[in-house]
């Protein structure tokens, strides 16, 4: 029997890069070869490449801005030179299909894989698809949407709705564990910050700026980003980490509470782990306006409460916690109605049933 053989893509923020970290396992049980297309220096070259049994393969890629920049006139002969390294790869690995989860290094990859005949499924965590999955759809044979409004935004016949594929490992932590590790009690409540994988400025100085008046109620967990430590701050219940990936499910099964902006993943995690939220989307100046959309969609089913950026400040941010707090019962009797369905099963069987061979 010929070796079974899949290739993933995706990358340039942790959410590009989650659903495939939740997939791989998988595949690796069944007996795959495991292949990884990603940036030279991206998120997902730090997270897959550790990995056993994976073999990451680093390309060129561009940036497509939205803005003028001297950089977009070389940016598509850096795609270009991405799409060339990616068809060498395709060759000399073979893979039977590859799973898209989008990312501009995605691109190069989801149409060399049409020009070598190899079938492509993309994934689309957010409310409406980003620019990269757009470009990809006409090259894929199939989309998958996490959010059932996204069908609309779908090309027709390709487009089909699953639900959230969220990592098993986040369901073992263990409370004691995420206590100690931020040298916490059992006596306040956990407050735990996230400003997504390259971390917020502006989430972090209203966190910090309030830090005396917050923990006065609660305790505070803050993964803040690469090289937004505050080394100066040492205080008690308070606890930063630049990025956390091992530790993560113990620090959630120690929080009780969460502060984040709105990217899909994420907040399908922290709704599957039964998180009461605070959304700080990313404003429509700073991106696409998607996290805005993920978060309403969260607001009106009433798993979250959500602040514009915009209107961030020390004393909104205190009473929004103040609200969630509050209304915490009420949010968890909202989200006693989310079932978790088998969703990454269902991925696995769509992936599988495209190979190549089939």
């Amino acid at each position: 029997m010929s070796q079974k053989r899949i290739l993933f893509t995706g990358g340039g923020t942790a959410g590009h890069v989650i659903v495939n970290l939740a997939l791989i396992p998988e595949f690796q049980k069944q007996g795959y070869t495991v292949d990884y297309i990603g940036s030279y220096s991206g998120i997902e070259r730090n997270l897959i490449e550790p990995l056993d049994g994976v073999t990451y393969h680093g390309i060129s890629t561009g940036k497509l801005r939205r803005y003028m920049s001297k950089e977009n006139f070389k940016d598509p002969f850096k795609v270009l030179k991405g799409l060339a390294q990616s068809l060498r790869i395709i060759q000399k690995r073979k893979p039977q299909v590859i799973f898209s989860k989008g990312g501009f290094v995605s691109v190069p990859v989801v149409m060399a894989a049409r020009l070598k005949n190899v079938p492509t499924i993309i994934h689309e965590s957010d409310y409406t698809p980003g620019l990269a999955n757009k470009l990809s759809f006409p090259f894929a044979k199939k989309i998958l949407a996490t959010f059932p409004e996204t069908m609309k935004h779908l090309p027709e016949g390709k487009g089909e709705y699953i639900g959230a594929v969220v990592r098993e490992e986040l369901f073992e932590g263990d409370r004691s564990k995420g206590l100690a590790l931020c040298e916490f009690h059992k006596q306040k409540p956990v407050v735990m910050v996230m400003g997504g994988s390259t971390g917020s400025k502006r989430i972090n100085d209203a966190i910090r700026g309030n830090l005396d008046e917050l923990l006065q109620e609660v305790q505070i967990v803050h993964i803040c980003g690469h090289g937004h430590k505050d080394t100066s701050i040492n205080k008690r219940g308070y606890a930063q980490f630049e990025y956390v990936q091992d530790e993560l499910k113990d620090l959630f099964a120690a929080t009780d509470y969460i502060v984040s902006r709105a990217g899909s993943n994420a907040i399908f995690e922290f709704l599957a782990l039964k998180k009461p939220m605070l959304l700080i989307p990313l404003s429509r100046k700073a991106s696409r306006g998607d996290q805005i959309l993920n978060a309403d969609s969260f607001v009106k089913q009433g798993y979250a409460l959500k602040r514009e950026e915009e209107e961030l400040t020390n004393e909104t941010l205190v009473n929004d916690l103040r609200q969630l707090i509050h209304n915490r019962n009420q949010i968890l009797d909202s989200m006693q109605s989310y079932q978790s369905e088998q969703t990454k099963e269902k991925v696995v069987d769509i992936i599988q049933s495209h190979e190549k061979n089939k």
